[in-house]
């Protein structure tokens, strides 16, 4: 690593330019939720609908992009999805005002969002190859991570005290203007980004949308850490709304102890975070990749145990920063592992084919896992979820092997 670890004005243009989005999306949490019923009079099927199928849909529109992405400059692609998120968020207070909204919008901007967010992700991923050399990038995704969960501590009680006051529609005038402050942002990184070349003079093909998954599953590193992620992912999701009926509902807590036993944990993931580069330097990459990645599916089987008055808020809490913490760990080693092994011309599409992928398991197991709250009760889900939870850590890589981005990638960083 550098002296100092200073990864450049750039970066520091990119880093900012995160970290107000973040703060944004935080801000704005369960906005469209509380729209849907306090404005528009929605029940809990349209709320559920608004969750998973935005998501859903978003995830499939975002498919065609990553090799839309791939030959393109990535600054001008940022910006243009910070764009379109400001666009499309901005709409909404703007329908309000003139009493003409609908939840048809809310619907489809919960789409277009869901989209450019995953275009975003992994045009980002691509577009910080160019800015910071190989040997920052765990650098770089630790402070990406730590961001990350600093903008949950501090996001949602702002935007909680935001709603108090002035409703939610204005959390979503904050979370458009942030991207709109994140384009700028990205913009200022400056410098030139030269254009990708194809490798074949051949024209685009639909057979080109699934390259992301070929490359994928072709690697034998990428391909079972791939499956973890979005099984373990997906399991974690998919039990947290039968956590809020297990716990608002069944046992008695109140709407502030619920968020309490989530939010105080995130100080975990931003500790993770600052741990990951150090453990890293004295353990290894792998090692350090494996260890936090299996630790972290050990803490969700203890919510099948949850009870009510402060014990059960203790465990909550206590299970919550557990898990937290290994995952502070584990993101930004993880995302630097995959990286390092992207060849530079498929990382777009890799990172786009991952997005979706999570998402989409993420929307399924939701679904399902909802079906399984009302036959076997949420307690009883919840613990099947722990349960398979413990199986992931047999995906994750247990060798490191030779590097094909090393071989096939152009001269550059991530």
């Amino acid at each position: 690593m550098r002296s100092g670890h200073r990864l450049g004005r750039p970066f520091g243009w990119l880093w900012a330019a995160y970290g107000t989005s973040a703060l944004g999306t935080w801000l704005a949490f369960g906005s469209f939720e509380l729209i849907a019923i306090r404005v528009l009079n929605a029940g809990a099927a349209e709320v559920a609908l608004l969750a998973s199928l935005g998501a859903a849909v978003g995830a499939a529109m975002a498919v065609p992009l990553g090799p839309w992405m791939e030959f393109r400059r990535k600054r001008p692609v940022l910006v243009a999805m910070d764009l379109v998120r400001f666009a499309a968020l901005v709409a909404i207070p703007a329908a309000f005002a003139l009493g003409v909204l609908t939840f048809v919008q809310l619907l489809l901007v919960s789409i277009v969002v869901a989209a450019a967010d995953i275009a975003f992700r992994a045009a980002s991923g691509a577009y910080l190859k160019t800015l910071v050399a190989a040997e920052d990038l765990l650098v770089a995704g630790a402070r990406f991570e730590s961001t990350a969960w600093t903008t949950t501590i501090v996001g949602p009680p702002l935007g909680g005290a935001a709603i108090g006051l002035l409703g939610p529609v204005a959390t979503v005038v904050a979370d458009g203007v942030s991207y709109l402050l994140s384009a700028l942002g990205v913009r200022a990184t400056g410098g030139h980004e030269p254009r990708p070349e194809r490798r074949a003079a051949a024209r685009p093909r639909a057979s080109d949308l699934l390259d992301g998954w070929r490359y994928i599953l072709a690697d034998p590193t990428l391909r079972p850490l791939f499956f973890n992620t979005a099984l373990f992912n997906g399991l974690v999701m998919a039990a947290q709304p039968l956590l809020a009926v297990l716990m608002l509902g069944r046992l008695g807590f109140a709407p502030w102890q619920y968020g309490l036993a989530f939010a105080a944990p995130s100080i975990g993931g931003l500790l993770g975070s600052r741990l990951a580069r150090p453990l890293v330097t004295r353990f290894g990459q792998t090692r350090v990749l494996v260890t936090s990645g299996a630790l972290r599916a050990v803490w969700p089987l203890g919510l099948a145990f949850l009870g009510p008055g402060t014990g059960g808020l203790l465990l909550v809490t206590g299970v919550e920063l557990g898990l937290i913490f290994c995952c502070g760990v584990f993101n930004p080693v993880c995302s630097t592992y995959r990286l390092e092994r992207t060849a530079t011309d498929r990382v777009a599409r890799t990172l786009t084919a991952w997005a979706v992928t999570t998402k989409g398991a993420t929307a399924l197991l939701t679904a399902l896992w909802g079906v399984l709250g009302a036959l076997l009760g949420p307690r009883t889900a919840i613990a099947l979820a722990g349960v398979l939870l413990l199986t992931t850590p047999l995906l994750l890589p247990r060798h490191r092997r030779a590097n094909p981005a090393t071989t096939e990638a152009a001269p550059g960083h991530v």
